[in-house]
């Protein structure tokens, strides 16, 4: 939760400071490429999950030789998917932001954003690769000093790129290619000087056939999920463009201040992935209900006393990034009040969500979050947004969308879990006992 919480403090802090030393507009800017970066990168990025489910497992049956397997395929998969993100993210950025009906006074500054942006996209992808096969084997910490470094150097250059030199987005995409690729650097060492199965030898990296398809098999429907998620939110975000720059500067704002709440409570999303995985693979199908109810019980929580601190302050917390705009500050209001009320349908998604990918199950969870999250939102923007034309129109369709969703994981849940404990003829009373089990 800290990785990810100072890992969008360290995002927010690019906004921050061109907001308060270049203006709303160039807040807007930034803000205007973050459901479209997400779209092109969540393919990609994916597929870390399928790493993360790999390992943990191999860890719960406690065989080195197949963990570093996974690693070094992770690694190899990593650099390909980094390169091919970065090249269509590049190339198709400025068509992308067109597509979306971007303010033609914001089409400029997010254009050149994007385009560096993605530079930093192999980078990005390898520390993630990384950064999964190390939390499945219950080394949380080491992402987290990485990436708070990172930050640090990522804060450092946007002071110097922005307040010294007078850069404007350029200036904040360069500081976070930066640092990206310093976290990359600093994860290999790691991994490399690491003693275990988990070690990095470059000699050994490659393709393994099992590895890699079992990798694509969990990550890729992830990364279609993510995906396709993503793409509802850039449909989202057209909507918002409607309305002009005052919108969209307050709604990037919001977004970005919304975005420490869900990343909070998605640590438990992965948290879900982990431990069932590793439970599973040690047969301790018991304990699979138990982690379950935990990461359900503190994302729920944790969302409810976040959303309520969010909004009783929610006027100073836009004043940071939207300094002097009055009107914009209004508009990112109504979008914070409106998703705090019901933020906590997401975070029971989530957690659900990761809890069949723990078990393994990816395909189907996959289409449940395409009909019930990315269908719905499509539909509902190209129906009742063409009638009512309002931002309250649009910021509906979230909380609506994550309770459908929510209902039909937890129902799938119940359905894959019985399925296993019965195939592997473990009984009722004696599910959680079963330790010569492979999941």
């Amino acid at each position: 939760m800290l990785t990810g919480l100072l890992q969008l403090a360290f995002n927010a802090a690019d906004m921050i400071i061109v907001g308060q030393y270049a203006g709303s507009s160039a807040v807007g800017q930034v803000g205007a490429t973050g459901s479209l970066i997400q779209l092109l990168v969540n393919l990609f990025i994916g597929f870390s999950v399928g790493v993360s489910v790999g390992v943990s497992k191999e860890y719960g049956a406690k065989n080195d030789t197949n963990i570093s397997k996974y690693i070094h395929t992770a690694v190899a998969v990593a650099v390909v998917a980094g390169v091919l993100c970065a090249v269509i993210g590049f190339f198709a950025s400025k068509h992308l932001l067109l597509l979306m009906g971007t303010p033609e006074s914001h089409i400029g500054g997010s254009t050149l954003y994007m385009r560096i942006y993605f530079l930093a996209m192999p980078a990005t992808v390898i520390y993630n690769f990384g950064a999964a096969a190390l939390r499945a084997l219950g080394d949380s910490k080491t992402p987290l000093i990485i990436l708070t470094s990172a930050g640090v150097i990522n804060v450092i250059f946007n002071i110097i790129f922005v307040c010294l030199f007078g850069m404007d987005v350029d200036g904040v995409a360069s500081a976070t290619v930066i640092s990206q690729y310093v976290a990359m650097v600093w994860i290999l060492i790691h991994l490399s000087r690491s003693e275990g199965p988990q070690k990095l030898c470059l000699k050994k990296i490659r393709f393994d056939k099992k590895c890699t398809a079992s990798i694509i098999a969990i990550g890729l429907p992830a990364g279609i999920s993510g995906t396709l998620f993503s793409l509802s939110n850039v449909i989202a975000q057209s909507s918002v463009n409607y309305f002009g720059g005052t919108v969209v500067d307050g709604n990037a704002a919001a977004a970005s201040i919304e975005g420490f709440i869900y990343t909070a409570s998605n640590s438990f999303h992965q948290a879900a992935i982990t431990f069932i995985g590793q439970n599973r693979g040690a047969g301790k199908y018991k304990r699979i209900l138990k982690v379950l109810g935990v990461c359900l019980t503190y994302a729920v929580s944790l969302e409810i006393v976040m959303c309520a601190l969010m909004y009783i302050f929610r006027y100073g917390l836009l004043e940071v990034y939207l300094k002097g705009a009055s009107d914009a500050i209004e508009l990112g209001a109504l979008r914070i009040t409106i998703m705090c009320a019901c933020h906590f349908l997401c975070g029971i998604m989530d957690v659900i969500n990761g809890a069949l990918r723990g078990l393994g199950s990816s395909l189907v969870p996959t289409v449940i979050s395409i009909t019930t999250v990315c269908g719905f939102r499509v539909l509902w923007l190209s129906t009742v947004f063409e009638r009512y034309k309002y931002p309250q129109t649009i910021y509906a369709v979230y909380p609506i969308s994550w309770a459908m969703s929510a209902i039909a994981l937890g129902v799938l849940f119940v359905i894959v879990y019985r399925s296993q404990v019965k195939k592997l003829g473990i009984s009722a009373k004696n599910h959680g006992e079963a330790t010569d089990i492979e999941g």
